[in-house]
């Protein structure tokens, strides 16, 4: 079984055991006979070459592996060769239906188009040497007798395309200055080539074929062939095409980054001698360590020089940036300019201001002078304080002397019912009493007991009635 196959029965879940028979098998008759089962046929094979492509199984005689290129030719026949069931024998039908829904582009045809790719044509539009190819592929892969010829060819896989310029996409945001979005086309791929793919390097054929497609069919960047620049959020004309400017800062850009690389070797290079230098010394090998020694001053007097040069270089790029700042500041400046100019001649001018605010003035001043004739006219009688103080004074004292008369009676009352209560219980006592026995005569003037009790008890219920009148008055 080949590499290839052995890849997909492994992680491809359209390629389990029990489907191999009919993804390997002449499924050409179920066109008609079984169109569903044709069509996940021809889906799992479509499926199955973008995923071997994408993970850099299919490789090229020429150069690495491509991630975005399909190389149909023996080789790849031969690698998705199964022990059991052979070679597939309608992979020839299965590269056919997809050049013709669009999801393989030849090589060639996708890279020399000038329209986008997503833009519907007619056939008149279409050049007669294509319709000529397009139509001997589609009808040799309408028989269902003889041998499905597989196409020879490389051809873009538009899915894994797309997936690349989205990740570019998300990596790039508008907050960008136009400078960091320029690059030459070499720097690009270092740049890009290892961080788009997780894990994967795009090749030169990657790249070429993803700018062509960020160009010209989704408008992110701008292309000419060396330069790439992509666009920002700025409307402004240059953004479609690539400038001089644009030229010398992405020729810029890429000598910075070459020396940034320089001096890290280097450092790495005077470290590494250093490191001799030293291990000569414990070895007590002078000849070694003076050469180490001398190799690493060559080396730090090579750097730096690439230093000083790098830091001219920044130093240049921040000038450029600045001056790109200030073209942008004064166009600001300008249109703010004219848009001032606009309002202040809709004003009319300070005198118009002035003569404005003064009507506006006189018809305030007009509207105060109504609202104090208005207040005037419907002003309430004045209340004379004084009076009405004495007046609520005099009721309330009417008021206090009327209480204290009502509570005078009720003590009054309250009094003669306690005498009249005391006399009744003193009566009801003396009647309860006996007449006492005649004393001798000798006693005759003595006073009896029961009159002694009564003389007391009228005392006492004198003294009680005097108290109640001393008791002073309760506060009002």
């Amino acid at each position: 079984m080949g590499e290839l196959a052995d890849f997909l029965v492994e992680r491809d879940q359209n390629f389990r055991k029990a489907r191999l028979p009919a993804l390997y098998s002449d499924f050409r008759p179920q066109r008609t006979l079984n169109p569903d089962g044709f069509q996940a046929n021809v889906s799992a094979w479509r499926q199955a070459l973008a995923r071997a492509a994408w993970e850099g199984r299919i490789a090229s005689q020429l150069s690495a592996p491509n991630l975005l290129v399909v190389n149909v030719d023996e080789q790849l026949v031969r690698s998705l060769e199964s022990k059991q069931f052979g070679r597939p024998l309608a992979l020839g039908t299965v590269v056919r239906e997809a050049v013709a829904d669009k999801d393989l582009y030849p090589l060639d045809e996708f890279t020399k188009a000038k329209e986008s790719i997503y833009a519907g044509k007619t056939w008149a539009q279409v050049p007669w040497s294509v319709i000529s190819w397009a139509a001997g592929q589609l009808f040799a892969g309408k028989s269902t007798s003889g041998e499905d010829r597989v196409p020879q060819g490389r051809f873009v896989v538009l899915r894994n395309v797309e997936a690349t310029a989205k990740s570019l996409a998300e990596r790039v945001t508008s907050a960008d200055s136009r400078f960091d979005r320029t690059y030459t086309k070499t720097h690009f791929q270092k740049t890009f080539a290892d961080a788009l793919v997780q894990d994967r390097r795009l090749s030169e054929t990657d790249v070429d074929i993803l700018l062509v497609f960020l160009s010209r069919d989704k408008g992110i960047v701008v292309y000419d062939g060396k330069v790439v620049r992509i666009k920002g959020s700025s409307t402004d004309e240059d953004e479609t095409t690539i400038t001089e400017e644009d030229a010398a800062v992405s020729s810029l850009k890429e000598l910075i980054a070459d020396m940034k690389q320089q001096t890290a070797l280097l450092t790495s290079r005077v470290d590494e001698l250093a490191a001799t230098a030293k291990e000569a010394v414990v070895k007590k090998n002078k000849v070694a360590a003076l050469a180490a020694l001398k190799s690493k001053k060559m080396t730090e007097a090579s750097l730096e020089k690439r230093f000083a040069t790098l830091n001219q270089l920044e130093d240049v790029a921040a000038r450029i940036q600045e001056a790109r700042d200030n073209v942008q500041l004064v166009s600001v400046m300008e249109a703010s300019a004219g848009a001032l100019k606009g309002l202040n001649e809709k004003v009319g001018g300070a005198d118009r201001v002035g003569d404005v605010v003064d009507r506006l003035r006189e018809q305030m001043g007009e509207v105060d002078e109504v609202g104090k004739i208005i207040s005037e006219a419907g002003a309430a009688p004045v209340v004379d304080e004084f009076e009405v103080d004495e007046e609520l004074e005099a009721m309330e004292r009417e008021e206090r002397e009327k209480v204290e008369a009502a509570e005078r009676k009720e003590r009054e009352a309250r009094e003669e019912r306690e005498a009249e209560e005391t006399r009744r219980r003193l009566e009801a006592e003396m009647a309860d009493l006996k007449t006492p026995v005649a004393e001798p005569v000798a006693r005759q003037d003595a006073k009896s007991p029961t009159g002694e009790t009564a003389e007391s008890l009228e005392r006492m219920g004198l003294e009680e009635r005097e108290r109640e009148r001393e008791k002073p008055m309760p506060a009002q």
